[in-house]
């Protein structure tokens, strides 16, 4: 998690295979991270689980994503289990040890998420605006201090997959636990919101 220390923010990048793109069958999700100098941090990939899981419950599924470093050692452990509404996601370091979580909250209008750290004391929380359905802001007693957005990937990628491209930022002076929570909070609004168009 060193490489997030002197960084404010991440672009995650998800990767597509030709073979799903061709033939619409999704495959494990598989992420590129890279910091916002466009240097690149970490690999993550979906690891585990079951074909029957992803086909019938498809966004809904319970997931795991190892995000290892260039080195192919582990930096962090996602685990979200199987939620129909009230999603959350754990993270943990390479060590096991955990150090946060997000858990989405009921709101009939708004999407709205908090952030937990290993004690389960509230850090903060992701609020999504309304007219504003593909950003969330890091929200602190109000107070904004940053944002995870999904980006637009290009006309033909988006026309022909699912592949979303998300931006998180943050003050550089956070600590990188928080930092590294908050990158996890990444993926689980990638399942919740954008994996499944119909799943908002």
């Amino acid at each position: 998690m060193e490489a997030l220390t002197q960084t404010d923010g991440l672009v995650v990048q998800q990767k597509k295979e030709w073979g799903e793109i061709l033939t619409g069958f999704e495959t494990k999700n598989k992420y590129a991270i890279y910091n916002t100098a466009g240097d690149s941090l970490y690999y993550a990939a979906e690891v585990g689980g079951n074909i029957l899981l992803r086909l019938f419950l498809k966004a809904w599924r319970p997931f795991e994503i190892a995000v290892v470093k260039p080195d192919n050692q582990i930096a962090l452990h996602l685990k979200s289990p199987f939620r129909f509404y009230f999603r959350e996601i754990a993270v943990h370091d390479a060590s096991g040890q955990l150090l946060g979580s997000i858990q989405r909250r009921f709101s009939i209008l708004r999407r709205k998420y908090t952030v937990y750290d290993s004690q389960g004391q509230e850090i903060c929380e992701l609020f999504g605006p309304i007219l504003h359905p593909w950003t969330f802001e890091i929200r602190e007693n109000g107070e904004i201090f940053g944002k995870i957005t999904k980006k637009w990937s290009g006309l033909l990628k988006e026309g022909f997959t699912d592949a979303d491209n998300f931006g998180v930022t943050f003050p550089v002076d956070w600590p990188k636990e928080i930092k590294a929570i908050l990158f996890g909070g990444v993926f689980l609004i990638d399942f919740v919101h954008f994996e499944n168009k119909n799943n908002n």
